[in-house]
């Protein structure tokens, strides 16, 4: 079974002062599309998402979702944080995923969220890494095209024939 590992950034979770809404639907999601999940809420900032993204690369997560941090907000560095970790970005994907968003909300424009691939090394595999935004809607509208590109990007990045 595929791993995957979803991270919440939000500071009022990760203070547990806020119920962690995205996360759960982000697992039951991955979870139905066949991966053993696993969740790590960790506070806003681009240090905390990095240092998230590189212990879930370490555990063998081929599959790498984060939920918050992505707006305009003075904490909001999800994607700072993530584009410190991967090796090669992948455009298009955030692309589709504020296509998606903006067919239910405008504000789907303001997210910053990015995509993006991890090198598989002599000791990890690779891994997909996709930022969504922090609001259970907009993890509902995006996860649906996480989990079908996935499977494609996870065979590449092990040397797949591409099919």
């Amino acid at each position: 079974m595929p791993r995957a590992r979803v991270i919440t950034v939000s500071d009022r979770s990760a203070a547990g002062t806020r119920e962690d809404l995205s996360g759960p639907v982000l697992v039951r999601a991955l979870e139905e599309a066949g991966y053993e999940v696993s969740l790590t809420v960790v506070p806003d900032g681009g240090r905390s998402v990095a240092r998230a993204l590189v212990e879930a690369l370490q555990t063998g997560a081929g599959l790498v979702v984060t939920t918050g941090g992505t707006g305009v907000g003075p904490r909001d560095r999800t994607p700072e944080g993530t584009r410190s970790v991967i090796d090669r970005e992948l455009p298009g994907v955030a692309e589709l995923i504020r296509a998606q968003g903006l067919a239910a909300s405008a504000h789907a424009a303001l997210t910053r969220g990015v995509a993006g691939v991890v090198d598989a090394t002599a000791d990890r595999g690779g891994a997909f890494v996709v930022n969504l935004p922090g609001s259970p809607k907009a993890v509902r509208e995006g996860i649906g095209i996480v989990v079908q590109l996935a499977p494609h990007v996870l065979d590449q990045l092990s040397g797949g024939d591409h099919r």
